[in-house]
């Protein structure tokens, strides 16, 4: 294996088995001697089978956030998400120590995996804020992959094969990171079929027609000829043609493995789909990435500069102020001033010159004090 850390999100639906697979890479790492840091993102859980580094049941009571805000699960597990989201600092920080050798503990090897494991409602985490902040704050210090665990028995049928396959599109293009197919419990049902129909269109389209003359489609007990879109009428089969010729790109981007959680089959290759996703992510998804964050940190400069402008606008405060964009009404006060104080040897000071100006017109002498008492006693005789 490769000496660089890797960070694996397990994201799957609930029943998937992604637990499982959790306890069953977690033992393998161990196995190998490179102990893994297991990250628990899952507030709802109750119990797990493995021993988490970091557990989102430390910090956020989930019964409590329900009772507290009146929510229902579902949101009682994102609120639970978006409080834990606010120590993600904290968390890469520990991550980046972790990974990373210690001088004063030589013998201590630095972490070289990271696995993740997320809750069983996929759209709680992945179409959420704090979900996209998290996998952001991970994609940013460490090569990040999704493992999109499915459950191969039941995805037999063309239309569940196809609903998944679109849910694991839509994550990819919402997370932006390289992702691995893992069709999970391959000990109950082999996914060779599934690797079939994402290679070859014709075996797909063979599939589909078998369904619809055996009255099986959508994973049905229907009768041959049966009506309804279960019993191969209507548009669900025309739909299934056209999104499997969209996918057929979609297809080529994703690594695939079948993995037994309860067996450990295909465990090895799960691993080696890893290593080459390390090196999908460093060519094609961190440029993309660091452009992504260059271009946040240049409209929070731009923004910033913007509020220092209408700042600078409210206050009147200009760095070079010009002469004429200066009011002229003041300039002419400043003038009087100065002459002003060039008459009272006052230098540039123009209010104590303005003041002594006030001071000596209000010095009248006596001779014209007594003049304004003949006069109003003229008016009074």
């Amino acid at each position: 294996m490769a000496d660089r850390p890797v960070c694996i999100v397990c994201i799957g639906m609930a029943g998937s088995g992604k637990t499982t697979f959790m306890q069953r890479i977690n033992a393998y790492l161990h196995g190998t001697s490179s102990r893994p840091y297991v990250i628990n993102l899952d507030p709802a859980v109750r119990t797990v089978p493995f021993t988490p580094n970091i557990d989102i049941r430390d910090s956020v009571n989930y019964k409590e956030v329900m009772k507290q805000y009146k929510l229902g699960p579902n949101g009682g597990i994102l609120t639970s998400l978006n409080l834990f989201t606010t120590k993600v600092d904290q968390v890469v920080k520990l991550l980046e120590k972790r990974t990373k050798p210690d001088p004063q503990k030589p013998e201590t090897k630095p972490i070289k995996h990271i696995i993740v494991d997320t809750p069983g409602q996929i759209e709680v985490f992945v179409w959420s804020a704090s979900g996209a902040i998290l996998l952001d704050s991970l994609a940013t210090s460490f090569p990040t992959v999704i493992a999109y665990i499915i459950d191969t028995p039941r995805t037999a049928s063309t239309s569940t094969f196809m609903s998944n396959m679109l849910y694991a599109c839509s994550i990819l293009y919402k997370t932006k990171l390289p992702m691995i197919l893992v069709f999970n419990k391959s000990d109950v049902k082999d996914p060779a079929f599934a690797k079939e129909w994402m290679t070859d269109f014709d075996a797909f389209q063979t599939a589909l027609r078998q369904e619809e003359e055996t009255g099986s489609f959508g994973g049905g007990d229907h009768v041959p000829g049966g009506s309804g879109p279960q019993g191969g009428s209507g548009y669900m089969s025309s739909l299934l043609n056209s999104m499997s010729l969209v996918l057929d790109e979609f297809y080529s981007h994703l690594s695939v493995v079948g993995v037994s959680s309860m067996t450990g089959e295909g465990v090895n290759e799960f691993f080696e789909a890893v290593e080459s996703k390390i090196d999908e992510f460093e060519r094609d998804y961190q440029p993309e990435l660091e452009k992504r964050q260059a271009d946040r940190t240049k409209n929070k400069e731009d923004q910033r500069q913007k509020e220092i402008s209408k700042l600078m606008k409210d206050m009147s405060v200009d760095d070079k102020p010009e002469k004429d964009q200066s009011d002229p009404l003041s300039d002419m006060d400043d003038e009087d001033d100065d002459m002003d104080d060039q008459e009272d040897g006052q230098g540039t000071d123009g209010l104590e010159g303005r003041f002594q100006r006030v001071l000596k017109g209000s010095q009248r002498s006596a001779q014209d004090l007594s003049f304004e008492r003949y006069l109003n006693s003229a008016k009074i005789g």
